[in-house]
């Protein structure tokens, strides 16, 4: 297996490296405002698949997004941030109307393709 040598650290750049006391405990954002900043979505193994047809726009889903994901415009939910989904189904799961539903990562990427 062939090393990338951009992901090798060398030894003369291990002080600029953050050392373990360094490290905000759980990896926790501690600048404010600065959440929108980092991606989180993409870790996400189940991705939720929205169908406008089917919502009646009682934003359930947005009041119980723990990510602020569910994207609303005007009183009207217009879609989800993916960016920064993390795929927990909690939206889904308190969706009255089954408007949304959750797929694996690789399924999802097939549905949406059609």
């Amino acid at each position: 297996m062939a090393r990338d040598p951009a992901n090798i650290i060398s030894t003369s750049s291990l002080s600029s490296v953050k050392g373990w006391r360094e490290i905000p405990i759980g990896g926790i954002i501690t600048d404010a405002g600065s959440s929108e900043e980092y991606e989180t979505g993409g870790w996400r193994s189940f991705r939720p698949i929205w169908d406008w047809q089917k919502c009646v726009n009682c934003k359930v889903c947005w009041i119980y997004c723990p990510d602020g994901s569910i994207r609303v415009r005007d009183g009207v939910v217009v879609g989800i941030d993916l960016d920064h989904c993390k795929g927990c189904g909690i939206c889904a799961r308190e969706c009255p109307q089954g408007t949304i539903e959750m797929f694996e990562e690789s399924e999802a990427e097939e549905k949406v393709k059609r």
